[in-house]
């Protein structure tokens, strides 16, 4: 084979190298689920929301000595909190821990603290959950204070004075009635008899809907619920 003829067929190979490399080794890989629960949807791949609230009088009565939490502040009087907004599916499975994180913004963290008043929290539920709902911190955090603002709490449960006996299928009709939404939305969460929160079913574009198998259900017939410290 003459040179000139040779030198061109190298040349040939090389080309195909570089395209075959283009095309297969340099493509990105999409960071995986992980955890327990998780099926492998991740990054917005999710049927729904929940907006999981708590009780922060309960909380407060085993968990205030906390250190990163304002919650438990005499003076603030808290009622429901935000803990999470955690995308889920229908079949009672999640995603968590979709991507890398880094720490939250100091402004973004301070503008949180009047519905969830623990920084701790807020960096732990964005790393655990909010890289799974395909947003940038930022939108992920402003949904999370929509989804509270537009929540309407029936005005008995917002600040009792007094220990109440609370039916948790009660509730649920209730916080459907004030929202104009299904009961089915809403879940009662309890244990050893005292109310410990409320979870909140809604859609990626947060509209109320039918919270899906994997939400517990009080079973309790009535339930205790703490006054405001």
């Amino acid at each position: 084979m003459c040179p000139a003829r040779r030198k061109k067929l190298l040349s040939v190979v090389f080309l195909l190298l570089g395209c075959l490399c283009d095309s297969s080794c340099s493509r990105p890989t999409a960071p995986a689920a992980q955890g327990s629960e998780s099926t492998g949807k991740h990054l917005g791949n999710f049927d729904y929301y929940l907006l999981a609230l708590s009780w922060a009088p309960e909380f407060c009565s085993t968990h205030g000595d906390r250190p990163s939490s304002s919650e438990c502040d005499a003076e603030r009087h808290y009622g429901f909190v935000v803990h999470g907004l955690w995308p889920q599916n229908d079949d009672g499975s999640y995603p968590q821990y979709c991507a890398p994180t880094r720490p939250v913004a100091q402004d973004t963290l301070q503008r949180l603290l009047a519905i969830m008043p623990d920084r701790g929290l807020i960096q732990h539920e964005w790393a655990e959950h909010g890289t799974c709902s395909g947003l940038d911190v930022q939108t992920y955090f402003e949904e999370v204070q929509r989804a509270f603002n537009q929540l309407q709490i029936p005005p008995e449960y917002r600040a009792p004075s007094r220990p109440r006996s609370v039916d948790p299928a009660g509730l649920e009709q209730e916080f459907g009635d004030a929202n104009h939404a299904p009961a089915s939305a809403f879940r009662a969460s309890c244990r050893g008899g005292d109310l410990i929160g409320v979870q909140v079913c809604l859609t990626q574009d947060l509209k109320y809907r039918a919270c899906g198998s994997g939400v517990r259900q009080c079973r309790d017939r009535n339930v205790t619920m703490r006054p405001l410290l």
